[in-house]
Order: C-alpha cells, then structure tokens, then sequence
C-alpha cells in the first residue's frame, strides 16, 4: 500500500530577506521556521531543507539496515545513526555522510559494515538522492 506525505511551505519576501514556516502536515508534529541564514550561515533556532533531508535520510537509512539485520538473524540492540547534508551556496547539496554506530551481538566489525553498505544503497531516501555523493563511516560497539 503507498503512502503519501505532505509538507507545506509558507513563503514571504524575496530569498535574501524573506523568511518563511514548513509545517509538517501529514504527521501535525509542528512548524518550524525557515530562512536563507538558517540555510547558508548559522541555524539561529531554525531549520533549513538540508536539516531535513538530513533527518529523512538517518531514520530511512536507520529502518533500512535494522530491517537488513534482522533478515539476517541478527537484530540490532541499537543504532545512532546521523547525516550531515553540505549545502554550498551557488552549488547546492554537494554532499551527505552517513555515520552509523551500533550494537549487534554476533556480528563481526565486517559484516556490520557490509550490512551498512547494503543499507545505504537500498535505503528508498538513499535512491532519491543519488544524484549527490553519499559517504558511509560504520562503527560497530
């Protein structure tokens, strides 16, 4: 069964000094804020669409290799998962890390990063956004 998603974006004033809210529609878990110097310079309390996609991609990735693992006979007791989306102005997205540590008993530092390498390719927000260079650094505790 698909499943859609909405998010809305209110918008005033050019991109230099306008500022704008997204709000997250389809879960109603908030609005929050958006401008051009939380995007290219210091967040200031606000988000950007980097943060975003940096939030959409740690959960998929996250779902992607626990779902992998599981499969596999080996369960995750945990994992921290981050990714940090670079936005360069007058370049856009040029690239995303994807940092994962966890704890799986049974598995060997290999088979977790082979786990991991599998993850990131098949990760749905991963194929989305392959247009960008997406590193991987996996850690098992």
């Amino acid at each position: 069964m698909a499943t859609t998603r909405t998010a809305t974006t209110q918008w005033k004033g050019a991109l230099l000094d306008g500022s704008g809210t997204v709000s997250l529609d389809s879960s109603g878990v908030g609005t929050f804020e958006v401008s051009w110097p939380s995007r290219a310079e210091a967040a200031n309390g606000k988000t950007s669409p980097e943060e975003l996609i940096a939030a959409a991609h740690s959960s998929c990735f996250s779902m992607a290799l626990s779902h992998g693992l599981a499969g596999a006979g080996t369960p995750p007791e945990s994992l921290q998962t981050s990714a940090d989306v670079t936005f360069q102005p007058g370049e856009g997205i040029t690239g995303i890390v994807i940092t994962v540590k966890g704890q799986v008993p049974g598995l060997t530092a290999e088979q977790f990063q082979s786990a991991a390498e599998d993850a990131k390719a098949n990760c749905p927000v991963s194929k989305a956004l392959s247009g960008t260079t997406i590193t991987l650094k996996a850690e098992l505790l």
